[in-house]
């Protein structure tokens, strides 16, 4: 209930004050302990001999795990002075909230961080996280995971607003013409009528099915690196038993008109004033599934800022930029929800419900993304690998043909040579075994012609008399 310019002053004080004083604290590998450390600092609106003055009430603010996060930010490329100029230079703007769970949320001016309020149990629960958080980064740097950057907590007036700042999605500097909150459940899972009439609704499950029924289409390159990344986020949260978590997906459509797009340019150079051409490594879609240096020069064509966007195709044959990434994953599945699940599931059907247990959940998500949403492009062009077993198909069929050629011809000229009692195996011995003719280089036929004449002749057995292989080895060897 707080005013939000006081909650967004505040915000940008405190973390002003905290980020600015952990620089003076050396470089160091992260500990356990350092994961579960909670700093406060007191700042009186009079100001102190450390803190500067305000207008704002008098607070206290805290920092939970200040080392842990300096990490992270450190491993996304972001350095202090580009964090502290995002958030504390310009006012935070503040955005609508498409979820149920009342929270807050700001954008930097710069369009690179969301500050979102978070209650007290997925704080709780983000600080918990932590340690298996940071291994899962060290391991898999490219993720669709939510990025987070800090924790923190405004305590004022005897309330606490915990406030968590993570990676910006969906960039404001690109329309998007759909955006999509997918969790792979369709019961309820309808955009709300209020939500509807906003002038950037955010749509749900089955309003996905309903306008983009064909899904949307990748390259096959670009469509494994997104499943597999999403196979491998999806069995971290599983892990740490968190569910209800939702892909948020944002759709630019390229080739809209034209007005529009001069519209969104002017918009871009407006919104869009990086500090020092800032860019923050792993936050854009497109790295986040397979690392900068992929462009998406198959899709788009045109010279296009693509912000990072991961290009695709609409079933009508659209060029689309797309943005996503794993929201909500501070759910862990305790009572409460195992509460809500089995009374759900009483009244409807328990496996379209969107809340469930983790592995359940996990399965559900990934299959309703790969089977419905994601698909790849076939493509037209053979590929070399293909082109290599049909010209083995070619070959086979066209040396099935000689070897039926030969043996007719054998069978013919020769019929002489066929006689009952030995097996084909013997012939092979008796053509190496005319070593008695040096002159004489014996050719053997190759695996698969065997094999075809094997299976032209399977209906007699190839037997040779040894006299009259003595009197005609010239047959063998041509």
């Amino acid at each position: 209930q707080t005013a939000s310019s006081a909650i967004k002053g505040a915000i940008q004080l405190g973390i002003g004050y905290t980020v600015g004083n952990l620089t003076s604290k050396p470089d160091r590998d992260v500990l356990m302990q350092d994961f579960y450390v909670v700093e406060s600092v007191f700042l009186p609106s009079e100001g102190s001999n450390l803190t500067p003055a305000h207008h704002y009430p008098d607070f206290r603010f805290k920092t939970y795990a200040p080392l842990a996060f300096r990490y992270f930010r450190e491993l996304f490329g972001i350095k202090p002075d580009d964090y502290l100029y995002s958030i504390c230079s310009e006012p935070l703007i503040e955005l609508s909230n498409p979820g149920a769970s009342g929270s807050l949320f700001f954008v930097t001016s710069g369009d690179e961080f969301i500050i979102k309020t978070v209650q007290h149990k997925e704080a709780e629960f983000l600080q918990k996280l932590l340690p298996g958080y940071y291994m899962n980064l060290n391991q898999n740097p490219r993720t669709l995971l939510p990025k987070f950057y800090g924790l923190y907590c405004v305590q004022s007036g005897g309330i606490n607003i915990r406030i968590v700042v993570m990676n910006n999605v969906l960039p404001r500097a690109l329309k998007m013409h759909f955006t999509y909150d997918l969790k792979g459940s369709t019961y309820k899972r309808r955009a709300s009528r209020k939500e509807r009439e906003k002038s950037n609704p955010t749509f749900k499950d089955l309003d996905f099915l309903q306008d983009m029924h064909e899904g949307l289409y990748f390259d096959s390159e670009t469509h494994s690196a997104l499943m597999k990344t999403l196979q491998r986020d999806c069995r971290v949260l599983e892990s740490f038993k968190i569910m209800d978590y939702s892909l948020l997906l944002g759709i630019h459509i390229l080739n809209s008109n034209r007005k529009e797009k001069e519209g969104e340019c002017s918009q871009s150079a407006s919104d869009a004033k990086r500090h020092g051409g800032q860019k923050v490594l792993y936050s854009t879609a497109m790295e986040s599934i397979q690392g900068p240096g992929k462009s998406g020069d198959s899709v788009t064509t045109e010279t296009t800022n693509t912000m990072g966007g991961i290009p695709a195709k609409s079933h009508k044959g659209e060029k689309l930029l797309l943005f996503m990434g794993i929201i909500d994953i501070l759910q862990s599945y305790r009572l409460m929800k195992k509460l809500e699940h089995s009374w759900k599931a009483l009244v409807y059907d328990g496996d379209t419900v969107s809340v469930h247990r983790p592995s359940f959940y996990a399965d559900r998500f990934l299959k309703f993304m790969n089977a419905r949403v994601f698909k790849k492009v076939q493509a037209l062009k053979p590929s070399p690998s293909k082109k290599r077993c049909n010209s083995i198909t070619a070959l086979k069929a066209a040396s099935q043909e000689i070897v039926c050629a030969v043996s007719q011809e054998w069978k013919d000229e020769k019929h002489g040579i066929l006689a009952e009692g030995q097996s084909y195996a013997s012939l092979d011995e008796e053509v190496l075994g005319s070593h008695h003719r040096p002159d004489l280089v014996p050719s053997t036929p190759s695996l698969f012609e065997a094999a075809s004449l094997a299976t032209t002749l399977s209906s007699s057995s190839l037997n040779v008399d040894e006299h009259c292989q003595r009197d005609q080895p010239t047959l063998y060897s041509s």
